[in-house]
């Protein structure tokens, strides 16, 4: 496909977008490992109670809910379920080869809508401003499915 080469720019627009929601994904797991190491709470598994060189003294309600850890496992969850749909409509929008400007609108205010949703998380906005950053993200997702579908069709 002509489209998927590095010689194609809104291409590269997709690769850069895609690689920093990568980066984004990866490192808040980091940073809810790092929010469950600092505090030795809020671990997920029974078997995380077993000592070790990291848990050298298991205590049962290290498994309850600790808010710390439990806001970055939210944050987490959060990029899991939105991300993977722009990585999927980010490559149909490529393949049906829009305009540059459309697709660099597109896919890096998508990252900016995920950076904002990160901040407003991170920082406990409102909620009200936690869901603009993520309904901006998603209109952008919704759009470029639709785009790509209609593309096709016509």
């Amino acid at each position: 496909m002509v489209e998927l080469n590095l010689e194609n720019p809104v291409f590269i627009t997709y690769l850069i977008a895609s690689a920093i929601m990568v980066l984004k994904v990866m490192g808040q797991g980091w940073i809810t490992v790092y929010r469950m190491l600092k505090v030795g709470a809020g671990y997920a598994s029974p078997e995380d109670l077993q000592r070790g060189m990291i848990n050298t003294s298991p205590d049962p309600s290290q498994l309850e809910v600790d808010e710390y850890v439990d806001r970055s496992r939210r944050m987490h969850r959060n990029d899991l379920e939105n991300i993977p749909a722009f990585w999927i409509a980010g490559l149909l929008f490529v393949a049906v080869n829009p305009a540059l400007w459309l697709a660099q609108v597109l896919m890096y205010g998508f990252v900016a809508a995920r950076l904002g949703h990160f901040w407003a998380y991170a920082t406990k906005q409102t909620h009200e401003i936690r869901a603009t950053f993520y309904s901006i993200g998603s209109m952008i997702v919704i759009y470029m499915a639709c785009h790509a579908l209609l593309a096709v069709l016509a």
